[in-house]
C-alpha cells in the first residue's frame, strides 16, 4: 500500500490565514485530523503514514499553532474561535468536496473543538472520534459527574495555573532535555507514557510542541487573582482559559444536539494530562501535597475528567446517539503515536460507517 504523505497548503478561512495539511484524493472519504494544545498539523504525520489512500485526509494548524496565523483566542468564546476556524475550511472546495461530512478526529483539545463543531455544526460532522479528550465540562475546577463547580470562579484553572519555565521554554524554542519543564522532558513524560514510542519522530513532534505561540492572547493567556485556592482563576483571553469550565461546558447542549452521528471515544490508561488522577489538575497534586494549601477533597476535589466525559456520553447514547468506548492499557495521552494500529482500526471502522 503507498505510504501516504501530507502536503502544506495556505488558505484564508474565517478570516484568517490556515496552514493546512492535505493528503489523499479529492474524492477519497473525507477525514478531518484536530490536533491538541501545543502541537500543530504535522502531529498527526506518523497516523497519515499509515492510512489507506482512499482518505481525503485534511489537517489545519489551530490559531497560534503551527503556521497559521497567530491570532488572539477569545477565551470567553469557550473554544469555539478555533471551531468556527475548521468550520470555514469545510466549505474550501480545494480542501473538500461540496457537503462533505467528515469523520473528525479531535485530539484533547482538539477533542474539544470536534465537540464544537458537532454542537454548532452538526449536519457537517460525519461521525467523530475523540482521542483523550478534554472533558465536555472544561478541564479543572469541577467537582462532580454532572460538573458542579467547585468555586464560583473556577479557582485553580486557566493560564495561572501554567508553569511558568515551560512557557519560557516553549518562547525560546528550547530544544534540551536538562530540566523538567522543557518541551522535549514533558512531551516524553506527559504526551506518551513510553518515550521510546516517539523513535523516529521525536524531532518532527517536538517541532510541534515549539510551534506554539506564546503570550497573552495565545498560550497560556490572561490570570486574574482569586481568593479561593490557590489564588488565580481563568482570564479572558488565551488557550488555557478558553479550556478552562468557566468558559468550556457544552455537555448538554452535545446531548441535545439534534443530529447525533456515531462516536467513537479512544483513550489510555495511564494517560497523565486527562484522567480523574491528572498531574495537570492543581487540586489532584494538591491532594498528593504537591501543591501547598489545598483545602481538602470537600472543598476541591481532584476532577472527574474520565468519569465526567462518560456520563455525558452515556447521555448521548440515552438521547439517541451511539458511541463507543476503547481503553489502551498501558497507553498514555497520545493513542496514535502509541497504539497506532488500534487507532487505525477505529478510524477506519468510523469512516466505513460514514461512508456507508
Amino acid at each position: 500500500m503507498p505510504r501516504m504523505e501530507t502536503e502544506q497548503r495556505t488558505v484564508t478561512a474565517n478570516g484568517i490565514t490556515q496552514a493546512v495539511r492535505v493528503a489523499g484524493p479529492p474524492d477519497g472519504i473525507p477525514v478531518l485530523l484536530i490536533h491538541g494544545n501545543c502541537s500543530s498539523a504535522l502531529f498527526w504525520e506518523p497516523l497519515v503514514r499509515r492510512l489507506p489512500p482512499t482518505l481525503r485526509v485534511v489537517a489545519p494548524d489551530l490559531r497560534g499553532y503551527g503556521d497559521s496565523a497567530t491570532a488572539p483566542v477569545d477565551a470567553t468564546r469557550g473554544l469555539r474561535d478555533f471551531a468556527d476556524d475548521v468550520a470555514a475550511l469545510l466549505d474550501d472546495p480545494t480542501l473538500f468536496d461540496a457537503d462533505a461530512r467528515p469523520v473528525v478526529v479531535g485530539h484533547s483539545l482538539g477533542g474539544g473543538v470536534a465537540m464544537r463543531l458537532l454542537v454548532d455544526h452538526p449536519q457537517r460532522v460525519g461521525a467523530l472520534l475523540l482521542a483523550a479528550p478534554v472533558s465536555p465540562y472544561g478541564f479543572g475546577g469541577t467537582r462532580d459527574l454532572t460538573g458542579t463547580p467547585t468555586t464560583p470562579d473556577f479557582a485553580g484553572t486557566g493560564a495561572g495555573t501554567a508553569n511558568p519555565d515551560f512557557v519560557a521554554r516553549l518562547a525560546a524554542g528550547d530544544r534540551s532535555s536538562d530540566a523538567p519543564a522543557s518541551p522535549r522532558a514533558v512531551l516524553r513524560a506527559t504526551y506518551v507514557a513510553d518515550p521510546a514510542s516517539l523513535v523516529e519522530d521525536e524531532e518532527l513532534l517536538l517541532d510541534t510542541v515549539l510551534s506554539t505561540a506564546t503570550g497573552d492572547d495565545n498560550y497560556p493567556g490572561t490570570a486574574v487573582p482569586s481568593e479561593n485556592w490557590p489564588g488565580t482563576a481563568p482570564g479572558e483571553r488565551g488557550v488555557l482559559n478558553a479550556l478552562a469550565p468557566t468558559w468550556f461546558r457544552l455537555a448538554d447542549e452535545l446531548v441535545a444536539v439534534a443530529e447525533k452521528p456515531p462516536v467513537t471515544w479512544v483513550r489510555g490508561d495511564v494517560d497523565v494530562i486527562v484522567s480523574d488522577t491528572s498531574l495537570f489538575d492543581l487540586a489532584y497534586l494538591g491532594s498528593l501535597d504537591l501543591v501547598p494549601g489545598w483545602p481538602g477533597a470537600d472543598a476541591c476535589p481532584p476532577q472527574p475528567m474520565v468519569g465526567q466525559t462518560r456520563a455525558v456520553l452515556d447521555r448521548y447514547a440515552a438521547a439517541g446517539g451511539a458511541y463507543h468506548e476503547v481503553v489502551l492499557p498501558g497507553c498514555g495521552h497520545s493513542p496514535h503515536l502509541e497504539r497506532p494500529a488500534e487507532f487505525v482500526a477505529e478510524l477506519l471502522a468510523l469512516t466505513s460507517v460514514s461512508a456507508g
